[in-house]
This record gives structure tokens, C-alpha cells and sequence, in this order.
């Protein structure tokens, strides 16, 4: 079960957004989706897209994981039995996965993440909605919020928690990081809780990032994770770029940076593997998101 220190902790900036639209939404202000939707072949609509849920059994609410897809991913395949929803589940927690929006090429589903490139919707704002809604149909507490997402999803979840690091808990991306240009770490608001995690051998999305070809006068040249760390460990006021504290398992070796400002929270893990969300990471997430420390 979640610790009452998270609850206890959980930001305060940036929740009034959310209230509001839950106001709206008890209000008729906004459309509503069927009571029933929210699992597999059901998805909750409302006006900036959709999302399924899985909740856990017991009385709410719930503190919840927003996990966002990959390229071309799919939202409802992440509910399927078996998968971090189910982990997220038993260990009491909510899951969300919101459903991306198709690409006009039609060369699949994704997330408007890339500051310098033309967005499809504001995502930041959608997340919100997205909140607000599940906190209006099913029991989960929007306040006790964690943003992950893998690939690209994790990708869209570092830009989210560099503009807007306040508007959950903590941010928890799985083989995606920032992309080139590298954003500045004055461009970051900061302080973060960042999790990040990746495979060392990942190809897809390499540690140090890749080269992919250019479109329609954009060069889509992935980021260096390492660099991120960096721009947070900036953001969080880290006396050393060194990290704190190691610990290398059988399944994850992890550098943790604990000399930085009251409340954040950085930690780096990578895990003998590819592209992919490796076995035991929802696990490792939730325990640090349960274990997080407290605010200013």
C-alpha cells in the first residue's frame, strides 16, 4: 500500500487546474463519457481524447500511474492482464494510459513533445483533463499522480516534467529521454523527481541517442540521457555531478543523487537489456515514488 509520507508530501502547486476541471466536469460544463468506459475496447472520451483505467480493488481513492505508449503504440494494450497495470493494481494503485493522437501522415500514434516542433495538442493540458475526468468517475486521488511513459512516451514524460514539474508527483520515463536540440537547463523550471530508466544495450533509442533522418525541413536526431540527468541535476541544485549513492543488482544498477535541493529526487537505473520496460520496474518505481521525501 502507498505510505501516507507520499500523500502527505505530494505537491500543491499546480492542483487548481485540475480542480476546476473536475468542477466543470461535476457541473455539465464539460462532455462526459460513459460510467462504463475505461477498459479494453472502451476507452473515456472527453474533448482532447481518450484514455483506459484499470482500478484496483478496495476503497479509494487511489493514488494512480499515468503511463503514456510508444510510437504506434496503443493505450488499451497497457491494461492488458499481465502488464505494469496489473502490478500497479495489486500494489493498490490506479492506472491510467491515455491514447496518443495519430499522426497526419498517418505513420502512427504519438505525442506533441518537441518544443521546436508543430504540436498536435497540448499534451500538458490534456494530462490535466485526463486527471480531472478519472478523479470524477473512478476513485483515484489526481493529487497523488505519477507521470511514466516508454520510447517516445518516455520522451513526451522528460519535456512534461522539464515545463511542468509540479503537475505530478514524479516522473518515471523507460527508454526515452530529450531529443536534439537539447534543451537548456535554464529552459527546465525544476525542481524534479525524475526517475529514469534504459536498457544498456538499447538500440532503438541509445543511451547517447541517434541519428534519424530529416522531414518537412525537421532533423529528428535522438537525445543523450546523460545530458538530461545533467540538465536535472542543474534544476535540482546537486552540489556534485557525481552521484550520491550506487547500487548494482541482478536486475538494475542505479546512481542516485541525493546532495540537491529539499523535496527533489533523481535517480538514474539501467538494466542489462534493449528497447523495452524490463521485469521489476514498476515494482522499483512505486517503491521510490512511495518512499519519496518531503517537500520544502
Amino acid at each position: 500500500m502507498v505510505g501516507s509520507q507520499f500523500a502527505r508530501y505530494a505537491p500543491v502547486t499546480g492542483r487548481a487546474l485540475v480542480r476546476l476541471l473536475q468542477a466543470c466536469l461535476a457541473a455539465g460544463a464539460l462532455p462526459a463519457s460513459a460510467e462504463t468506459c475505461g477498459g479494453a475496447g472502451a476507452p473515456c472520451e472527453i474533448d482532447s481524447g481518450a484514455y483506459h483505467i484499470s482500478v484496483p480493488e478496495g476503497p479509494g481513492p487511489h493514488p494512480v500511474m499515468v503511463f503514456l505508449h510508444g510510437f504506434g503504440g496503443r493505450a488499451e494494450a497497457l491494461i492488458r492482464p499481465g502488464g505494469t497495470s496489473k502490478r500497479a493494481n495489486e500494489r493498490g494503485w490506479a492506472y491510467i494510459a491515455p491514447q496518443g493522437l495519430m499522426r497526419p501522415n498517418g505513420r502512427g500514434s504519438g505525442w506533441s513533445f518537441h518544443p521546436d516542433w508543430e504540436a498536435q495538442r497540448d499534451e500538458l493540458a490534456f494530462f490535466d483533463a485526463v486527471l480531472a475526468d478519472a478523479a470524477k468517475r473512478f476513485s483515484v486521488d489526481p493529487d497523488q499522480a505519477v507521470l511514466a511513459g516508454f520510447s517516445i512516451g518516455g520522451s513526451m514524460v522528460t519535456y512534461a516534467a522539464c515545463a511542468r514539474p509540479d503537475q505530478f508527483v514524479a516522473h518515471a520515463p523507460v527508454g526515452g529521454s530529450f531529443w536534439r536540440p537539447h534543451p537548456d537547463a535554464a529552459a527546465c523550471k525544476g525542481p524534479v523527481r525524475l526517475f529514469h530508466t534504459h536498457g544498456w544495450t538499447d538500440g532503438t533509442v541509445p543511451l547517447e541517442g541517434r541519428y534519424l533522418g530529416e522531414r518537412d525541413d525537421v532533423t529528428f536526431h535522438q537525445g543523450d540521457a546523460f545530458y538530461a540527468m545533467d540538465v536535472f541535476r542543474t534544476q535540482n541544485g546537486c552540489q556534485q555531478t557525481r552521484p550520491s549513492s550506487f547500487e548494482t543488482g541482478e536486475r538494475f544498477w542505479r546512481r542516485r543523487w541525493e546532495d540537491c535541493v529539499a523535496g527533489s529526487a533523481l535517480e538514474f537505473a539501467m538494466f542489462p537489456g534493449g528497447h523495452g520496460v524490463p521485469p521489476g520496474w514498476a515494482d522499483m518505481v512505486l517503491d521510490w515514488a512511495e518512499a519519496l521525501p518531503g517537500g520544502n
